[in-house]
């Protein structure tokens, strides 16, 4: 994800009247912070390829997106905000020409809502451009660009992407080759980063020592064998490719005419994969650890219905990442499963919002009710997590209008307390609900019969993986990075500004 730090309030663009990033209107959810995807694929359609790719993806960011190709040591840049469907044409595509492509579709943080750091970020370098799409959040992104600066770069956004690819054009312009300077580059990085690196030699991913975002390997034909990119499997099942691997943490791929190498360029990895990837983020139909999503989040509504169970006429999810964990709590507690929510899927992020008296009239954007499945119902609602619990409180208001006569509310994860800083775009603790008020207070502030989260370890253990090998500091507030004082202050005063 591309990450606002700025030195003074002045850095932060002004936010629009009423924008998406005020808490009333904001999704009451941790936010995803970007998809990347990459080919290197001579004799194909690349940017077709890579529209497609980041069509699959579009859910980890819907603000921006954009691609860079390379025919030889030209680089073709198209990229601009809105979703990948509206920023690409035939016409767009036809004149993106190579045999490398670096996608990018991106979610913002607070008060980065502007063109200029929609990605990939292109920089020039003495062997030539480099093209670099980003997934994550650096923590030591101040220092960073104040030794950029006081380099002379020439940084024209506010996000950490960039300062990524001015790190690898310094190490390039003082003698290295792209391997060596990409691996200096990334030794000067803290935090989380998934990377795609497109250049007129070929493509690159790479992963943070934490692995902390997701990036997997996939093979496209057999002879010659061309590679793909993606942040998550399902980039590659839309063009046809197949699974190969996992980037692992620490680890560089470097995908050229030659074929596949790998170097570990970190020498102490230490696996930390983002649980929320596997609760909420990631699309159910992408594979991790050798099965769906899907599978892992009916397990995790099965244990939940196990650590809390209710009785209820039937039980209904939150479309759409609530729906898998509530089949699996429908199974293990005999409740009928139902659907008492319709989703609108053609609302996006939108910067017109209700007016004061549409909303006191009820206006529903995205969730209507089914009032004939609801009525003189007990019903047990399940959803993913609570961030604020401004969107869960109408959820409740709405199912009792409906003729709900109880609603019970169970959510397959454990209570969020502390924010992330490492590429999901969550509120400072003080505005995350579970951070200040015990489970009973909250039940009574979404006026909910009941109310009970997934364990911690309930969580863990339904992975089938090592515990310790997930990243749950949203829960624990154990940070496998250090998170300076100094980041954590510029979140607050984010909030400050966004308000």
């Amino acid at each position: 994800m591309n990450s606002q730090h700025a030195d003074s309030l002045d850095d932060y663009p002004q936010l629009p009247p009423n924008s998406v990033n005020d808490h009333e209107n904001r999704p009451d959810k941790p936010e995803e912070a970007c998809g990347v995807f990459g080919i290197y694929a001579p004799g194909e359609d690349v940017a077709k390829l890579t529209y497609f790719g980041l069509y699959a993806l579009q859910h980890r960011g819907q603000e921006s997106a954009g691609i860079a190709t390379f025919e030889g040591t030209q680089v073709n840049l198209h990229k601009d905000m809105g979703l990948v469907s509206q920023v690409f044409n035939e016409s767009i595509l036809q004149n993106l020409p190579g045999t490398v492509a670096v996608g990018h579709t991106r979610y913002s943080t607070t008060g980065s809502s502007r063109k200029v750091n929609a990605q990939p970020a292109v920089v020039d370098t003495r062997l030539g451009s480099v093209a670099l799409a980003h997934n994550g959040n650096l923590v030591n992104t101040v220092p960073l660009r104040e030794e950029l600066l006081k380099n002379n770069c020439n940084l024209v956004s506010t996000t950490d992407s960039e300062m990524i690819a001015f790190a690898i054009a310094e190490e390039i312009n003082a003698g290295a080759d792209w391997l060596e300077g990409c691996i200096q580059a990334f030794h000067r990085c803290q935090g989380a980063f998934s990377l795609v690196i497109g250049t007129s030699k070929g493509i690159m991913g790479v992963r943070d020592p934490n692995g902390i975002r997701p990036l997997v390997i996939g093979t496209l034909g057999e002879n010659p064998v061309r590679y793909v990119l993606s942040s998550e499997t399902c980039g590659l099942d839309i063009i046809g490719a197949e699974y190969l691997r996992d980037v692992e943490p620490g680890e560089l791929v470097w995908i050229t005419e030659e074929g596949l190498a790998s170097f570990q360029w970190s020498q102490k990895p230490q696996r930390k994969l983002c649980i929320f990837e596997m609760i909420y983020f990631a699309r159910p139909d992408s594979v991790m650890h050798n099965e769906s999503l899907y599978s892992y989040r009916m397990r995790i509504g099965r244990r939940l219905a196990k650590e809390s169970l209710v009785d209820a006429d039937l039980v209904i999810g939150v479309p759409d990442s609530g729906i898998p964990a509530a089949i699996g709590y429908s199974q293990a507690s005999g409740i009928p499963y139902a659907e008492g929510l319709i989703k609108n899927r053609y609302v996006g992020r939108t910067f017109i919002q209700p007016t004061q008296s549409m909303r006191e009239s009820g206006i529903r954007m995205k969730l209507n009710p089914l009032k004939d499945v609801l009525f003189g119902k007990r019903v047990i609602i399940v959803d993913d997590s609570i961030v604020r619990g401004t969107t869960s409180r109408k959820l409740v208001k709405t199912l009792r209008e409906a003729g709900a006569v109880e609603v019970h509310m169970r959510i397959s994860s454990p209570p969020v307390t502390h924010p992330c800083f490492y590429g999901i775009d969550t509120d400072t603790q003080d505005q995350l609900i579970a951070a200040t008020t015990s489970v009973e207070d909250i039940a009574k502030q979404l006026e909910v019969d009941s109310l009970a989260y997934l364990s911690w370890e309930g969580m863990l253990e339904s992975t089938r993986e090592d515990p310790e090998s997930f990243c749950s500091a949203c829960f624990t507030g154990d940070y496998p990075v250090l998170v300076p004082e100094q980041v954590k202050r510029s979140k607050l005063m984010l909030e400050k500004v966004s308000v």
